[in-house]
C-alpha cells in the first residue's frame, strides 16, 4: 500500500511518501487511522484527531468505512479551504 501525506500531516509523520504492507485486520480507512496512530510520536499526533483530515483512496474523496486493500494508494490531508 502506498501512503501520502500533505501539508500539516506531512511534516508531523516527517514524510511525504511510504510504503506499508497492510497490517492485519486493517479493511477500512478508519482501521488504517487508528493503525497509523498507534505508531507513535508524529504519527499519533498527526491522526489524534480525524475529523481534522480528508482522505482519498486512488484518487477519489473518501469516508472513513471506506474500504482499502493492498494495492491502494491513500492519501491524507487537511481540508481544504477557500476564499
Amino acid at each position: 500500500m502506498t501512503l501520502l501525506y500533505f501539508a500539516w500531516v506531512r511534516q508531523k509523520v516527517g514524510t511525504s511518501e511510504e510504503q506499508i504492507d497492510l497490517p492485519a485486520g486493517v479493511v477500512t480507512v478508519g482501521d488504517l487511522i487508528a493503525h497509523l496512530k498507534s505508531r507513535g510520536g508524529g504519527y499519533a499526533d498527526a491522526f489524534a484527531d480525524p475529523a481534522r483530515l480528508r482522505v482519498a483512496v486512488d484518487q477519489e474523496h473518501v469516508s472513513f468505512d471506506a474500504p482499502v486493500d493492498s494495492a491502494d494508494e491513500v492519501a491524507f490531508f487537511p481540508p481544504v479551504t477557500g476564499g
